[in-house]
């Protein structure tokens, strides 16, 4: 039985609608703030063709030459205000974990609510805990890209 998994994050930034949804869909702006802070994303290890049925996908570097890739296909794309993407391919997953991924972007008096949705397939609980800790970091790292 395929086991699944989901979970809901919210921010709200200080930050334009419009530069938080750029932060998700300019590679040189997402390299910035995607992955833990102990590895890097080069700008060049980046594809994000932000419409429906494009690909995405980000190659996290480690110092010791560890990589880790990243991707999926972005399903609606509706700038500036939501972007749904899978990670790996939830519609057949194999043995493998794969989410779909809605980001919804809301501006209110310059500030932007940022609602992230992960459902994940082949997932089960703890799997799914790691990954929702992993997120909160890299949002804490998208705030202080923003704030700069």
């Amino acid at each position: 039985m395929t086991q699944t998994a989901e979970y809901e994050i919210t921010r709200v930034y200080d930050a334009p609608r419009e530069a938080v949804y750029a932060a998700w869909t300019e590679p040189e702006r997402f390299s910035r703030w995607f992955g833990p802070r102990m590895l890097s994303t080069p700008v060049g290890r980046i594809v994000l063709d932000a419409r429906p049925g494009g690909a995405w996908q980000a190659t996290l570097v480690g110092e010791d030459g560890f990589e880790a890739t990243l991707g999926g296909v972005y399903r609606e794309v509706r700038a500036p205000e939501r972007l749904v993407l899978t990670t790996g391919d939830p519609d057949e997953p194999g043995d493998g974990p794969a989410s779909v991924v809605t980001v919804e972007l809301t501006e209110a008096d310059g500030k932007t609510e940022m609602r992230f949705h992960q459902f994940g397939v082949n997932t089960d609980e703890a799997h799914a805990e790691q990954a929702k800790a992993g997120w909160v970091e890299f949002f804490d790292r998208l705030g202080e890209h923003l704030a700069a």
